[in-house]
């Protein structure tokens, strides 16, 4: 049974930075392109970043470029994002995904669903 499990969410100033956290198990974790998604209340859910199965691939939506980074340690079979210069319009419910059947991020990453999925950790910044 594969289990996706997020943390390191929280409360935070404009401006401060948060580092999330994801492990994954019940899967072969470093067969798997992870990514990152948010989803803000009364929106859909959009793609933040993914890494492919190696880390040595990485991508961004352009909202969080040069602020945001993803990382991973196989070993460890955890996923990372580390959220730099973070901006009220950050806040949302972050969710982990593990990319079915990828190991490499998809083109279409961004709006991908067939993920394996975790709960998600709130991030709320204020103002």
């Amino acid at each position: 049974q594969v289990q996706v499990v997020e943390s390191g969410g929280g409360l935070v100033q404009a401006g401060g930075t948060l580092r999330l956290s994801c492990t994954a198990s019940g899967l072969t974790f470093d067969a798997y392109a992870m990514g990152w998604f948010r989803q803000a209340p009364g929106k859909e859910r959009e793609g933040v970043s993914c890494i492919s199965w190696g880390g040595g691939s990485t991508y961004y939506a352009d909202s969080v470029k040069g602020r945001f980074t993803i990382s991973r340690d196989n070993a460890k079979k955890t996923l990372y994002l580390q959220m730099n210069s973070l901006k009220p319009e950050d806040t949302a419910m972050y969710y982990c995904a593990a990319f079915r059947g990828y190991r490499y991020c998809p083109g279409s990453w961004t709006f991908y669903k067939n993920n394996y999925w975790g709960q998600g950790t709130q991030v709320t910044v204020s103002s």
